[in-house]
């Protein structure tokens, strides 16, 4: 195994999340290689794991954690890290290690960028970045929101723990049915998310009122405390994994038969 850095060859397979195979991938459009243009110059750092046969089997995605979705000084914050798991396309490269190896080669960057800590999201319940595999790694949870736990690792005595940001919910408009897309980019899953609501909500006319809230400028996420998030009125959609088209438009004709 051999952890590298993104290079211009391995951009198109990392804009795609490794899973290039994949057509629900295309759905996603150009979000996250604008973003990654904007935070290329931000300090990100893009890592990739190779297999003995040069195969990129995993990647790790991390920043420092003043230009992320949560607050903190001082420190990096690992946006998400994913080794591929699927039969299809590149095949599973899941329990090898590669993980471990990622998170590893993240933090010594960190460190020598100066960083005083590592933090980390994850899900309190058992799947995709699972808050309990961060714990196994020697992170600490500080703070929590709904299912998501943030976590983190202190490299020096002085770090100041991070917090999440306080979320706020968009208001409604009466007569009309709200439909917010909030989208940052970084993420294909909730990119993928914004591109179904958009086309569902012009399916309703002018019934429907499509709101783009684009938290890629630090004030803006500030304000409203999250990075990515779909609300049908003032009601919040899960987003993991990505609701299809078909539930994303059947939610919204539910509030549109009651206008």
């Amino acid at each position: 195994m051999k952890i590298v850095d993104l290079t211009d060859d391995r951009k198109e397979l990392y804009f795609f999340c490794l899973e290039d195979w994949s057509e629900e991938m295309k759905e996603a459009g150009d979000h996250k290689r604008a973003w990654y243009e904007k935070m290329k110059d931000q300090g990100l750092g893009v890592k990739l794991a190779l297999d003995d046969t040069g195969e990129v089997g995993g990647m790790i995605q991390y920043a420092p954690i003043e230009h992320t979705f949560v607050e903190g000084q001082d420190l990096h914050f690992i946006y998400c890290i994913w080794v591929h798991g699927y039969k299809k396309g590149r095949g599973n490269f899941q329990k090898r290690g590669m993980g471990k190896a990622l998170l590893k080669a993240a933090e010594s960057d960190a460190k020598e960028k100066g960083a005083k800590g590592m933090v980390a999201w994850g899900i309190s319940l058992p799947f995709w970045m699972r808050a309990s595999w961060f714990k196994k790694q020697g992170y600490t949870k500080v703070d929590k929101q709904g299912i998501q736990v943030l976590l983190w690792k202190p490299f020096t005595n002085d770090a100041i723990p991070p917090k999440w940001i306080k979320k706020k919910k968009p208001e409604t408009t009466p007569g009309k049915v709200m439909v917010t897309a909030f989208v940052n980019g970084w993420c294909q899953a909730q990119n993928i998310v914004y591109e179904r609501a958009k086309r569902a909500a012009a399916e309703f006319g002018d019934k429907v009122v499509f709101q783009e809230i684009d938290t890629f400028e630090r004030p803006t996420l500030l304000e409203w405390g999250t990075s990515d998030a779909l609300f049908i009125d003032n009601k919040e959609v899960r987003t993991g994994p990505p609701p299809s088209y078909k539930k994303i438009r059947k939610l919204i004709a539910r509030k549109v038969s009651k206008l």
